[in-house]
């Protein structure tokens, strides 16, 4: 089947995104890129031309990047076994040092290079960078598993301010100079709410949240922060979207005005999540918003 639009049907397709263009043209959005809507080389490729082209209509974009399935991987490969506690990775030193090899070194600057061959201009950090994430030892069960002490947005904004794409590892450091393995969603929700970012986008492997969990057609499209604690009172939230929502409500807590998660399976998601009527995933807001 053919589905290649008429050249009549392309113009009319960006007029039809024209008001969105100037709704997020000079805003502000935070994409969190997770690890299991990684997996697929295809879609990556996608997600990469939908964030370029977000950022040559004007949008500065901040993505944001786990790398839980790699990290698993090199740690299979040097024989040593991950383990879970609470749905967060036990990191001894060991492990850590696997960590930001893999964070801040092959997942990082394999996606730069992705956003470099797309066209778009991009600067891989990590959270060491700048001092970009402080961070202490959240649990000493969980060994260096962080919990973010302070955000210094400095070296993100400078790059946004000139015409970078900055992605972001999510490594903590304290002041003794230890590192931190950090959860991807509680940063990007930190680094969206220090920047006042109109959107944080939070991509995972399911379409939102929904009313039933073995039904797809039930997808919540809008709900306010207040209705998300409902929904965590009637057990409708639960399991791994628990820890996501959490995250949702701390970034509107801080100064973010919507938040969406959403399916990053689905080809060009985030466009049409930002530049269609139509919207994808689920999105938090705050009581005014």
């Amino acid at each position: 089947m053919n589905h290649a639009l008429s050249n009549s049907e392309l113009a009319e397709v960006l007029v039809q995104a024209l008001p969105y263009i100037q709704k997020y043209y000079g805003q502000t959005v935070v994409i969190k890129y997770g690890g299991n809507a990684m997996t697929s080389e295809s879609l990556k490729q996608q997600v990469m031309e939908d964030i370029c082209l977000l950022r040559l209509v004007g949008v500065k974009v901040v993505l944001v990047h786990g790398g839980g399935p790699e990290i698993t991987e090199l740690m299979a490969r040097v024989g040593k076994e991950s383990t879970f506690v609470d749905g967060l990775r036990v990191t001894d030193a060991e492990t850590m040092e696997l960590v930001q090899m893999v964070l801040a070194g092959k997942v990082n600057k394999s996606l730069v290079n992705l956003l470099e061959m797309k066209g778009g201009k991009a600067m891989g950090i990590s959270g060491m960078d700048g001092r970009l994430i402080e961070a202490k030892m959240r649990d000493e069960r969980l060994g260096y598993v962080g919990a973010i002490t302070r955000i210094n947005i400095d070296p993100v904004r400078d790059l946004l301010d000139k015409g970078y794409i900055p992605v972001v590892s999510t490594i903590g450091c304290d002041a003794e100079g230890n590192t931190y393995n950090i959860n991807g969603d509680t940063a990007a929700a930190y680094i969206a709410g220090a920047l006042h970012a109109q959107r944080l986008i939070m991509m995972t492997d399911v379409a939102g949240i929904l009313r039933d969990k073995n039904d797809p057609s039930t997808l919540i499209r809008e709900l306010s922060v207040s209705e998300a604690v409902g929904l965590f009172r009637e057990g409708v939230i639960a399991g791994g979207m628990i820890p996501k929502v959490d995250c949702c409500i701390e970034a509107i807590g801080m100064g973010v005005e919507k938040v969406i998660i959403m399916d990053g399976r689905v080809p060009h998601a985030i466009l049409m999540e930002l530049l269609t009527d139509e919207g994808a995933g689920t999105m938090v807001k705050g009581a005014e918003g």
